[in-house]
């Protein structure tokens, strides 16, 4: 069995649709999605309309919770004002019919891999969509995020980092995000505690990142994609969206590359 794991579209489309052209040639049996689908992208009503032609249990996301009932961020910056903004809009794109559809994600997917073997997604943790765990997460932590639950593999997201990580018997992996993957040196901000104005300014990496596991044989196998993006597709279509600050959300994420 070969299981595809994706997380963190954010509004994404274009980002998923390099995702699911890559895995036309995985050979992949199901996929499932780790949540946070739409909040803060372009394409907010077009990724829930892919995700439903997927038929993939999807879990839901913090941000995916906060899209069903939206509350004003509490940052008095001028940028997390405009990201209020663009969230806000997103989140009046969607029909009542995707916000429906949104409230069918589950809080963990448990998948049997065979009749002795089980992969437990969540988003954060299986008790909280909140949850960080990363590779310098502390085993008494990880003790509590993952209390009661046992599983051959767990899956999460929400870091927006790919990572591979043993806790116990289990292995623990992130797949990254599909759509705003973490610069390295937020990376190194989110691991270190590092205060981040003594790292460089970020940008987001020209690619989108997904996961498979695959347990053939009894034998377990982790990959971890990175795949390109088209910048200059996706340069069209937030234009065509009509989303608000347009050119700051693009500036802020790919300005780097738009040069």
């Amino acid at each position: 069995m070969r299981i595809a794991i994706i997380s963190d579209i954010h509004g994404n489309l274009v980002a998923l649709e390099a995702v699911l052209n890559d895995l036309k040639t995985e050979h992949i049996d199901r996929i499932v999605c780790l949540g946070d689908v739409v909040s803060g992208g372009p394409q907010p009503g077009e990724v829930i309309a892919h995700l439903k032609t997927l038929n993939a249990p999807v879990v839901m996301g913090n941000m995916d919770t906060w899209c069903l009932n939206p509350q004003p961020g509490e940052g008095n910056s001028k940028n997390a004002k405009l990201g209020d903004e663009v969230q806000l809009w997103g989140v009046r794109k969607l029909s009542p019919e995707d916000l429906d559809y949104m409230r069918t994600f589950q809080a963990t997917v448990d998948i049997p891999l065979d009749a002795t073997t089980s992969f437990l997604c969540f988003h954060g943790s299986p008790h909280s969509n909140e949850d960080v765990i990363v590779s310098t997460t502390p085993d008494e932590e990880m003790e509590r995020m993952l209390s009661g639950c046992r599983a051959m593999v767990f899956a999460g997201g929400h870091t927006h980092t790919q990572m591979i990580r043993y806790h116990a018997d289990s292995t623990i992996v992130n797949p990254g995000s599909v759509g705003a993957p973490i610069h390295a040196y937020e990376r190194i901000r989110r691991v270190t505690q590092r205060p981040l104005s003594d790292l460089p300014d970020r940008q987001y990496p020209p690619w989108a990142e997904y996961g498979v596991v695959a347990w053939e044989n009894r034998s377990l196998r982790i990959e971890l994609h990175r795949v390109p993006i088209d910048i200059d597709l996706l340069l069209k279509k937030t234009h065509e969206s009509g989303m608000p600050h347009a050119d700051w959300w693009l500036c802020s994420r790919y300005g780097d590359l738009l040069k």
